[in-house]
């Protein structure tokens, strides 16, 4: 074995790393014609590197969750004392998430944030179309706190619930379940709730057509109705090229509508522009029915997406969005 490794760097042309590597491993194995195998082993890892990466992305997203999970657990820490005392102990936590999270927004999605003016100073029902990920409304709560200190609660899955670790995160930051109760308690306190009617069934199976998937849904507008707040439609540019789902396999669509479990695989996080436009607010009215409101609010939020979003959506014309300006309005 010491001739081998003496024979990588003997003689008047030393061999390459590569070439000594190989002939290393076919005097250990014994296998003959070691390199061919290698050679094609890197050639599958050439090949197979790309589609590897877009379901290895997402998880990035996982870790800045637990990476805000594990800040808010330092913080409660550190400030245990001052619980008894303050009116919202989770402030200063929100502070520092709101920044990370908006800076990731910034460096990775060029995030843009348009028609903030048409958020009430009191509360409103902010009424949302649902990509794959929630990842454009946590931009968008941590903008909102970032540049106008404004606190929005979010309706949010049962199954969000049963996360391991995201209790302190969704009590930090007013993640309710429902019921209609909770909601219209949330906004008779003043604050901003969000809501995407269609849910997790709109964020596995809607598609880069951006079909709005609401079914017969009005528990929202009842909400509103019942709060006496305005509905306040928003819409995200391209949040279905950042992340896909593989929805339209037809059994994993039967197997949610079994066990109401995500179970459809997420792929994705790649760099697209994202801007999140919100639409002028839809204001209270006493005599409208929650049917009328909901198909308002539908027909408010299909606005959006058809002025602001080019169908189908495309991810190569989304990541050359990031090299395009766009004129703010606000």
């Amino acid at each position: 074995m010491t001739g081998g490794n003496e024979s990588c760097i003997a003689g008047p042309i030393p061999m390459s790393y590569l070439t000594c590597l190989t002939y290393i491993l076919q005097e250990w194995t014994g296998v003959e014609h070691i390199g061919d195998y290698l050679s094609y082993a890197f050639y599958l890892v050439w090949v197979l590197f790309p589609l590897a990466v877009v379901f290895i992305l997402p998880g990035v997203i996982v870790a800045l969750f637990y990476i805000s999970i594990l800040v808010l657990y330092i913080y409660k820490r550190k400030n245990e004392l001052k619980e008894a005392y303050s009116h919202d102990v989770w402030f200063g936590a929100r502070e520092m998430l709101a920044t990370l999270w908006d800076g990731h927004g910034r460096i990775w999605h060029g995030y843009e944030l348009h028609g903030v003016k048409n958020i009430p100073e009191g509360p409103g029902l902010v009424v949302f179309y649902h990509g794959a990920t929630p990842i454009d409304y946590i931009y968008f709560v941590a903008r909102l706190h970032v540049t106008r200190k404004r606190r929005c609660c979010v309706v949010a899955d049962h199954f969000v619930f049963r996360l391991p670790g995201f209790k302190i995160l969704l009590d930090a930051h007013g993640v309710i379940p429902g019921p209609r109760e909770a909601c219209v308690s949330t906004l008779k306190e003043g604050h901003l709730l969000a809501i995407a009617p269609g849910g997790v069934r709109e964020a596995l199976f809607s598609d880069e057509m951006y079909t709005i998937l609401w079914s017969d849904r009005k528990g929202f507008a009842q909400v509103a109705i019942d709060a006496k707040v305005p509905i306040i439609p928003m819409f995200t540019q391209n949040v279905r090229e950042g992340f896909r789902t593989l929805g339209g396999i037809k059994i994993l669509r039967s197997l949610y509508e079994r066990i109401r479990l995500p179970v459809v695989p997420l792929y994705g996080g790649f760099p697209v522009k994202l801007r999140t436009f919100i639409g002028e607010p839809i204001p209270y009215e006493p005599n409208m029915t929650a049917e009328e409101l909901a198909a308002k609010t539908k027909a408010a939020v299909q606005a959006l997406i058809e002025k602001h979003q080019k169908i189908p959506g495309n991810i190569f014309r989304a990541l050359m969005e990031r090299f395009q300006s766009h004129k703010k309005d606000d």
